[in-house]
């Protein structure tokens, strides 16, 4: 499993409209939001790193975020701690089925 700590920075007006994206996302969590300065700091959680990475470019994608980077990683192999951390958070991580094309390059 990893586990990503990602900034996404938005215009402050969006930033309701894309921290409700965000929450619908597959591994996706929302953690803190700063409303003045359009920040958001969402926790990830993928199977693999394809999973991780195809995660970040989707967020990158919606619309409204002008800019999202992975600030911190952090990778776990250990089946009783990968099973306490999924039923912790209710929610299952992204898996490779929610692996997306890459994007086009602008």
């Amino acid at each position: 499993m990893n586990l990503s700590g990602i900034v996404v920075i938005c215009q402050p007006p969006k930033l309701s409209a894309v921290s409700k994206a965000l929450s619908e996302l597959p591994g996706v969590e929302v953690h803190f939001e700063d409303r003045d300065q359009g920040k958001i700091i969402v926790v990830q959680e993928a199977l693999s790193i394809a999973a991780e990475m195809n995660g970040l470019r989707r967020i990158k994608a919606l619309p409204g975020v002008v800019l999202a980077d992975m600030m911190y990683h952090y990778f776990e192999d250990d089946p009783e701690i990968l099973e306490g951390l999924t039923k912790s958070r209710g929610k299952q991580p992204m898996g490779e089925s929610d692996v997306i094309p890459p994007l086009p390059i602008r």
